[in-house]
Order: C-alpha cells, then sequence, then structure tokens
C-alpha cells in the first residue's frame, strides 16, 4: 500500500474531478473523492464525466503500476463506464482490478461506491501497454 496521494490537477475540469490514490498495486487501486456542486450538470446531479474520469484514472494507475518494472505505462483505449445512482454530493471510493493483464494490453473493472457502499457507477477500461514518449 501506498501512502495517499492526490493526483495534481492541471485544468479547471481535474481540478473539480480530483481523486486521492489511497492504494496502489499491480492487482488493486484503491482511490476516494468528494463530490460536490463542481461536478454538478444544469440540473443539479454530478457529471457522467466525473465518474468516467474516476473510473479511467484508477485504470490507468493500475495498469502502469502493473508495467512499470518493465519501463512501461498504461495508456486508454477504451472506457465504457456505466452511471447507475444520482448523486448531489458525498464522498464516493473508487476501487479497480485488472480482469486481463497481457503483454501489450490489459483490462480493468472499476467500481464506483457511495459512503452507504451502494453502486454508484462502474466501468471496464481497455489499456495498452507502452514505452514512455520520449523514451526512445
Amino acid at each position: 500500500m501506498t501512502d495517499p496521494t492526490p493526483l495534481t490537477p492541471g485544468t479547471t475540469f481535474e481540478h473539480a474531478t480530483t481523486v486521492t490514490v489511497l492504494e496502489t498495486a499491480a492487482d488493486r487501486v484503491v482511490a476516494r473523492a468528494t463530490l460536490g456542486p463542481a461536478n454538478h450538470t444544469p440540473w443539479g446531479i454530478v457529471h457522467g464525466g466525473t465518474y468516467a474520469s474516476f473510473v479511467e484514472t484508477v485504470a490507468s494507475v493500475g495498469a502502469s503500476a502493473a508495467v512499470a518494472g518493465r519501463g512501461q505505462v498504461a495508456v486508454g483505449l477504451s472506457n465504457a463506464t456505466h452511471f447507475l445512482r444520482a448523486l448531489t454530493a458525498g464522498e464516493v471510493t473508487v476501487t479497480g482490478e485488472p480482469v486481463f493483464q497481457g503483454r501489450t494490453h490489459q483490462l480493468w473493472q472499476v467500481r464506483v461506491v457511495d459512503e452507504e457502499d451502494r453502486l454508484v457507477a462502474h466501468g471496464e477500461v481497455r489499456l495498452q501497454n507502452i514505452d514512455p514518449p520520449g523514451a526512445r
């Protein structure tokens, strides 16, 4: 388990959807995020893109941890996120685990649950293992 690490935001969108990674391993990533008005649609509920970014982030962190020993990183190829419960605010826990880890690609499944452990969203991200840009 690693120390809790906030991911450094680079844009307003990333700032509004910042997650804190609590645990990072090649086979499991756990993060937490607090949701509120900065994450809302015009209708006052958390925007689905927020959950999709959580799913992508957790899968990318875990998949990259899995190939770090080979000097590689993992980049997303597709993200299918399903939104199951509308929230307006609160804390969510985001947990990702691999479904498949191969030489060239990976598939990760990610669950987003609320404070009562109810499933809010879930998704799968397919990632490609690559040499980091500029490594050649």
